[in-house]
């Protein structure tokens, strides 16, 4: 992967996918498992939202600096 591709990750679907492959454990009454589920959805929902964005705030680094490389390629050769 490539410093110019941005990942943005679906935080519904990524949240689904964790609790689906989460399941009750023995002995487990219904309430704590919901409650579970709960916690670990509202968290990887969380999570996701926190990684796109730092990840979009990682393109629009790299964006800047491309575009000060540029700039600096245009100053140098303006005055050379």
């Amino acid at each position: 992967m490539s410093k110019d591709e941005k990942i943005i990750l679906d935080a519904n679907d990524f949240a689904r996918s964790l609790i689906a492959a989460n399941p009750m454990k023995d002995g487990e009454d219904e309430k704590h498992y919901i409650k579970r589920q709960l916690l670990l959805y509202l968290e990887a929902r969380l999570l996701i939202q926190d990684f796109n964005d730092l990840e979009e705030t990682r393109f629009d680094v790299a964006k800047s600096e491309q575009r000060n490389q540029i700039l600096q390629k245009i100053i140098e050769h303006r005055y050379l």
